[in-house]
């Protein structure tokens, strides 16, 4: 199994983090290349909460699998019911905070997953998944502590 992970501080307390982490609507102003998010029918926070975001090319769902309040969340990752997308047999998305001994929050984003080549698929593709994974934690530090949109293709004002 694969596990592309990144962890960093933001300069927020947990609460503050959290406040934001669980409005799943703001993904698109700190993950590359997404273009916009909808909800699916159902509730939009919490587990079962549900959201399609658009890409240049096509879309992914993410569907909450695990909640835990103020803690943090799990993304099961998947277009429609087609499955995850390639190159992953299984893919989900880890969000974690942690209190810091200063007030701060420690991050800890992982992507998670078993690719469909196997070993040789993890070896080919851990460099490039870590380091979108920390492109989406640095991004996601600078927009929860700024406000300001860290997507150049994303064009919506929160």
């Amino acid at each position: 199994m694969l596990s592309a992970r990144h962890e960093l501080l933001l300069d927020l307390p947990p609460d503050a983090a959290w406040a934001r982490l669980r409005d799943l609507s703001l993904a698109p102003h700190y993950v590359p290349g997404l273009t916009g998010c909808d909800f699916h029918p159902g509730p939009r926070e919490g587990l079962g909460a549900s959201r399609r975001v658009r890409m240049k090319r096509g879309f992914l769902d993410e569907s909450v699998v695990d909640w835990r309040e103020g803690q943090g969340l799990v993304l099961r990752l998947h277009r429609a019911e087609q499955g995850p997308p390639f190159p992953f047999r299984v893919a989900s998305f880890r969000y974690a905070l942690h209190p810091a001994d200063d007030g701060r929050t420690r991050l800890c984003l992982s992507l998670d997953g078993d690719l469909r080549g196997g070993r040789v698929g993890e070896w080919l593709l851990a460099g490039v998944l870590n380091k979108t994974v920390a492109k989406i934690a640095v991004n996601l530090k600078a927009f929860y502590e700024t406000g300001e949109s860290q997507n150049p293709d994303y064009s919506s004002v929160p």
